[in-house]
């Protein structure tokens, strides 16, 4: 977090030994003589924490807090008297002091104070946007699956968190995960969080796509008071509030350019700036992004910037679909049934052969939120103990076909007597297909009836390269 404090002190030695004190800890230090010079520089230099003299020139100590609660209840304020009156102690307590302290002053303990108050305001940021969610839940352990893509999505897990074990907090590159609707992506997210080193720190999730865009940049860098019409106070950003943890920007691709701009500068130099001030403030934050659209063709399509995209995509982690899943369907369905059977007291269910099966053969457009949907749905309304076909709300005219409407004369194609390897049909048709678009993967994609990132995992899967 940024460290601004303005120390309101006539005794103008007092003043600059303390501004030398605070500045060797790596604060941002500015000195007024009077009431009246602090309350014209809070205005513009903005601080956190303002040292404050009781006994000042004009307007006295009480009378200048009274002012800055009135102007600005976040900022925190330290007290400062020579007289070591009780009274005057209580009132500015009362007052809304956040501590006071008596003369001669103490630097050491003074710049303890002040940090205490920058926490103290560090953690009421957060708590206005962060509720507190149990890590129990979270980590690459908790991911559900033993089918081979979801074993090669935690082992790219572990590796990246292994690789990063040793990293400086602001090393830790900025992660983009992609996949479909559905796919999970929010639980990779937090799993990255909580295995790795930043795991005590807070885990703030934004979603860029359910808020309007006039509202994302005070959203994600916070505003200060009369910043514009309803500006009435200061509001620390999502951004501010993550400090020493990650900052989860989901649906990264809705983004407005506008607000990329300030995103990638924040990627950069781990620098913001509140709507309103003129002063930039460092962050220590890890920034992972999630998304559902192809940003490769939003950058063609100059929606979305080319360097903010590869600054995202430092390290990159692609869902694989649960279509491509295998038997994870059943665990899954196990896995949910129980969950929800306990939730609605019903837990002598089971599923019978036959809705296994449909629910196996079922191709899942909405992945593994549409499954845990119609398992709930299903276990709410079920009656008996034996979970059938026609109790399943699935939607068939939803499904995502697994190729074209009518691949290679699927209707007339008879399976040879000798068999065939699947695996290696596909790796033959994919490469097929990647040939005669002249490897456009959105191209081969489409005459493959698949989605661009479900084609890129399977590339990935069969290792194919294009020739050199």
């Amino acid at each position: 977090m940024a460290k601004a404090v303005l120390v309101i002190e006539d005794e103008l030695t007092l003043a600059k030994n303390v501004k030398r004190y605070l500045e060797r800890g790596d604060y941002d230090v500015r000195i007024a003589e009077s009431g009246e010079e602090g309350l014209d520089q809070l205005e513009f230099f903005q601080p956190d924490v303002v040292l404050l003299d009781y006994q000042l020139p004009g307007m006295n100590g009480l009378d200048v807090l009274r002012k800055i609660r009135s102007l600005d209840p976040q900022i925190k304020v330290i007290l400062i008297t020579a007289h070591g009156n009780v009274q005057i102690a209580v009132e500015a307590i009362k007052t809304g002091a956040y501590d006071y302290l008596n003369k001669p002053v103490a630097l050491a303990e003074l710049e303890l104070l002040v940090a205490k108050a920058m926490g103290q305001e560090r953690l009421e940021g957060a708590l206005s946007y962060y509720q507190h969610k149990e890590a129990d839940s979270a980590g690459v352990a908790e991911l559900l699956g033993e089918s081979p893509p979801m074993i090669n999505l935690k082992t790219r897990l572990r590796r990246m968190l292994d690789a990063e074990a040793g990293l400086s907090d602001d090393a830790h590159p900025a992660v983009l995960i992609t996949g479909e609707t559905g796919t999970g992506k929010e639980l990779v997210a937090r799993a990255i969080h909580f295995d790795g080193p930043r795991r005590n720190a807070p885990f703030i999730e934004m979603n860029c796509a359910t808020i309007p865009t006039q509202l994302m940049e005070s959203e994600l860098f916070g505003y200060e008071r009369g910043a514009f019409t309803d500006a009435k106070g200061r509001k620390v950003g999502l951004a501010e509030a993550a400090e020493g943890g990650t900052l989860f920007l989901d649906e990264i691709g809705d983004i407005d350019q506008s607000v990329q701009v300030k995103l990638l500068k924040l990627l950069e130099d781990r620098m913001v700036r509140r709507l309103g001030s003129i002063r930039e403030r460092k962050v220590n934050i890890r920034v992972i992004a999630a998304t559902n659209r192809d940003l490769q063709t939003l950058v063609q399509e100059n929606v979305f910037r080319s360097d903010l995209y590869f600054r995202l995509r430092i390290a990159s982690v692609d869902m694989p679909p649960l279509r491509d899943r295998g038997d994870d369907v059943s665990r899954l369905a196990e896995f949910f049934l129980s969950s929800h059977a306990a939730r609605y007291g019903k837990l002598n269910l089971r599923f019978s052969t036959s809705a296994k099966q449909a629910l196996c053969n079922y191709s899942w457009p909405g992945n593994v939120r549409e499954l845990r949907n119609v398992i709930e749905h299903t276990v709410m309304l079920c009656e008996g103990g034996k979970i059938r076909v026609e109790d399943l709300s699935l939607s068939p005219g939803l499904a995502i076909p697994y190729g074209p409407a009518d691949p290679i004369g699927a209707d007339t194609f008879s399976l040879p007597a000798e068999g065939v390897n699947l695996e290696a049909l596909e790796r033959a048709l994919i490469v097929q297909a990647l040939n005669r678009v002249n490897w456009n993967v959105t191209g081969a994609a489409e005459l493959l009836g698949l989605s661009r990132d479900t084609l890129r995992y399977r590339i990935e899967k069969f290792a194919i390269e294009r020739p050199v």
